[in-house]
């Protein structure tokens, strides 16, 4: 397979390095997961990914060119937060297309294809509801469905299952996977939950502690025995705390 997307030896300073030297490559079509110990960086390195912000050092490139900060919107790259970040005020349908319109597309195309991602998403006959007339899992296959609108390079999913609660988080784990079957589309995920990883991701990456490099990357196939995998990944993480609370007592 092609690579997609490639890291290479990306560091983010702060008024502290939070990110060292992190480097990967993910082949397209792959379906990524971030780990890592709380404030390792992971959101910071997706932002990065994205060309939502700069790289202290070292590059992204997505295709074999350079993803540049100020020059992002060159790039189809499609984001979900955490927060679905819908507009109260349009509808579903009309939230979706509204990202359309800096593709030049005339407004019944727009609103075409709007409908079929949000079918894909599991929302249609609720293309006319507005935000917050729907449950929040729902607001989220929204947010999805418009990520996905863009039909984007890559997909970056920054914790969006985080606000759910632990049922509509099971559902929408199995949808994401079930999008993802369907589109072949590259998706980056951070998540702190090892079980979400080990459950959805074909590739995990896990982050070191602050300042963050990569510790290890599994192929997530089968060939391993998901609870001996979600062992070994506890324990890296404990690891990676255990070692930031040391260097933090140090200082």
């Amino acid at each position: 397979m092609a690579v997609k997307l490639e890291v290479q030896a990306v560091g983010k300073d702060f008024l502290i390095p939070v990110i060292d030297s992190v480097s990967f490559q993910v082949e397209a079509g792959e379906f990524v997961c971030l780990l890592g110990p709380n404030g390792c960086g992971k959101t910071t390195l997706l932002r990065i990914v994205g060309g939502l912000e700069p790289p202290s050092r070292g590059q992204v490139r997505l295709d074999g060119r350079p993803v540049q900060a100020e020059r992002r919107h060159e790039r189809h790259v499609g984001v979900v937060f955490q927060e679905d970040r819908l507009l109260p005020w349009l509808s579903l349908r009309d939230n979706v297309a509204l990202v359309l319109k800096p593709l030049g597309l005339e407004r019944g195309a727009r609103e075409t294809r709007a409908a079929g991602y949000l079918a894909l998403a599991g929302l249609q006959g609720f293309e006319g509801y507005y935000p917050g007339r729907v449950s929040g899992g729902m607001r989220q296959r929204a947010a999805i469905a418009r990520a996905l609108a863009i039909e984007p390079d890559v997909l970056l999913m920054d914790e969006p299952f985080g606000a759910l609660d632990a049922q509509n988080r099971r559902i929408m784990q199995q949808e994401v996977r079930r999008i993802w079957a369907e589109t072949g589309r590259t998706i980056l995920f951070v998540t702190h939950s090892i079980e979400e990883a080990a459950a959805i991701g074909t590739t995990l990456i896990m982050l070191s502690a602050r300042p963050s490099r990569v510790r290890a990357l599994i192929r997530n196939d089968g060939s391993q025995e998901r609870g001996k995998l979600i062992d070994d990944l506890t324990t890296m993480v404990m690891e990676e705390v255990e070692r930031q609370q040391g260097a933090e007592g140090r200082r």
